[in-house]
């Protein structure tokens, strides 16, 4: 028989035996933990687990998940688990700039994410015929202040049809309403420069340039209510020196962006991030 990798992620008030609970349950279905990681987090002593296991074809999602209700509940558990022959179906949302969506687009051909690409959402047309290229369904839903909140219905019954489990603003520059925000909790990454707040609006490298700034960076999070204050997944930074150009910046800039956000997506799809108020669990 053939063996099924299964993924297991949990969190709960942290007390004595739960790892030994979680392995039990696993071997008495027949499971064999390949991967383990776990955490307590001191400031609210909350327990975060994520493990990785094979079984065979005679334990189905639907059996594991009814012998390892018990444990759940016996702990209090918020606990998930996920088949990674199932891959997650991923929409992204993208404007005028095209690197990571590129990034993306190729990381993907390659078999570096393990997702389903169901479709691209522009409120620009400028992406169509790459869409076309890539056999990926395009969608275009202009945006406007009079029609955003209908746009955005239209985009929540397109996830809803679509059963999308991520969504990727790949330099998508609209900002999502507090209610859709809330309503795709934990189901949104965003990617964004690192010189917020000190240099908004247009042209922020050229802005940093004048400003003689040292360190480039980009910023990865979950998208909330709060802009570009979600719980951060994954950051990086380049140190650049008074010889680089703005135009350099800016090239350096989007390529530290675009392996942020592959890096951000990746461990999501691999169900390596947990929630832990307004900040991430991440088991690498």
């Amino acid at each position: 028989m053939s063996a099924k990798k299964f993924v297991l992620t949990l969190a709960c008030s942290d007390r004595k035996g739960i790892v030994a609970a979680v392995g039990n349950c696993i071997a008495a279905q027949s499971g064999n933990i390949m991967e383990s990681g776990q955490y307590v987090d001191p400031d609210n002593m909350r327990f975060f687990m994520r493990v990785c296991f094979v079984v065979d074809e005679r334990t189905t999602m639907e059996s594991f998940r009814e012998g390892f209700a018990p444990v759940g509940l016996a702990y209090g558990m918020d606990w998930q688990v996920y088949d990674l022959d199932v891959r997650p179906r991923v929409m992204i949302l993208v404007s005028q700039l095209g690197h990571c969506l590129n990034d993306l687009l190729y990381r993907n051909s390659i078999g570096q994410l393990p997702m389903e690409l169901v479709s691209l959402v522009s409120n620009h047309q400028k992406f169509s015929r790459r869409a076309e290229h890539e056999g990926i369904p395009f969608v275009y839903m202009p945006i406007t202040s009079e029609n955003k909140l209908d746009q955005e219905a239209v985009m929540l019954t397109l996830v809803r049809e679509q059963k999308i489990d991520l969504i990727i603003l790949a330099r998508y520059m609209q900002i999502l309403s507090d209610d859709l925000s809330r309503e795709l909790t934990g189901k949104v990454i965003n990617i964004h420069h690192s010189f917020l707040p000190s240099f908004k609006g247009a042209r922020p490298y050229h802005q940093a340039h004048k400003r003689g700034v040292k360190l480039i960076g980009a910023t990865a999070h979950y998208v909330t209510a709060d802009l570009d204050e979600g719980p951060i997944i994954e950051q990086n930074v380049h140190r650049v020196d008074h010889a680089a150009t703005a135009d350099d910046m800016v090239a350096i800039g989007r390529d530290t962006e675009c392996q942020v956000l592959a890096k951000a997506v990746k461990l999501h799809l691999e169900h390596r991030i947990l929630l832990n108020e307004d900040r991430t669990v991440i088991f690498h």
